[in-house]
């Protein structure tokens, strides 16, 4: 008589529920059950075939957890990658305070144009110097993970502190660019970072620095991020805080991450 069992289950594969037949005895004939007509019946399906309904048993394979290169996380949100680490100095309904710790970047300057106008041409730039686009463009070579949030700053001519795994910083009417990449925490000096081989990546040390940080979902649409900035101004000032420089953007998903799962800050800094 034959059964049906479960084929050992690979957990690295997608939930199928697969059988084998192992043969096995068959078990002895269920005694007859009488009906009211008088009609002996077995609980066999066909008294030919011998076979008892409880020898079939049924095993379910466990459920296949998300594999963890898959992109389907990051699609509804999830952060993957290394972010700054801070302190809460003060929280309100409105904002926080953070202090940040001192930081290692890589940054590039460029003009737009040189990109077809595109603010973000210097990404690849960057990507290319930390190997996200295959062989890492440093001398040693050493592939870099990639950080987050990914941040953009639009300031006048004042030269300010910056911070942030990915900065871009537009100045006056030139709108020259400068986009920075906050490199991994294990890097506490620029000389530990790899040196590049492009002449236009920058690595240079950053000291800590204080922002005044509000936090907010969806699209970060100009107007969305001029509404916020303003907002946090009018907090930070009526608390009493100095505001030192321009904002932060900071967008900590990629791009096919879906707007209503989305992350994103303005970050001011303060004294």
């Amino acid at each position: 008589m034959a059964r049906l069992c479960p084929r050992e289950h690979n957990q690295n594969q997608p939930l199928v529920l697969e059988w084998t037949i192992q043969r096995f005895h068959p078990l002895p004939q269920a005694n007859p059950i009488r009906r009211k007509q008088g009609k002996e019946r077995t609980s066999s399906p066909s008294k030919a075939s011998n076979f008892h309904p409880h020898s079939l048993k049924f095993f379910r394979s466990k459920p296949q957890t998300e594999p963890k290169n898959s992109n389907m996380g990051m699609v509804f949100g999830k952060i993957r990658v290394e972010t700054p680490k801070y302190q809460v100095l003060k929280s309100t309904a409105d904002y926080e305070i953070r202090q940040y710790p001192p930081s290692v970047i890589a940054q590039v300057t460029y003009d737009p144009s040189v990109f077809k106008g595109d603010k973000d041409g210097g990404f690849s730039v960057l990507a290319n110097y930390i190997g996200a686009f295959g062989k890492p463009q440093n001398t040693k070579p050493e592939k870099i993970a990639m950080t987050a949030p990914v941040i953009t700053q639009q300031i006048t001519a004042e030269k300010i502190a910056m911070t942030a795994p990915v900065v871009t910083k537009e100045a006056g009417d030139a709108k020259t660019v400068t986009m920075q990449f906050l490199l991994p925490a294990k890097y506490q000096k620029a000389e530990e970072a790899p040196k590049p081989v492009d002449e236009r990546v920058v690595i240079r040390q950053e000291g800590g620095r204080k922002y005044g940080v509000v936090t907010f979902g969806g699209s970060a649409s100009e107007q969305v991020v001029e509404d916020r900035v303003e907002k946090l101004k009018r907090a930070l000032e009526k608390d009493g805080f100095k505001i030192i420089g321009e904002y932060l953007l900071a967008r900590f998903n990629p791009p096919w991450t879906l707007p209503a799962f989305r992350t994103n800050e303005v970050m001011i800094p303060v004294e």
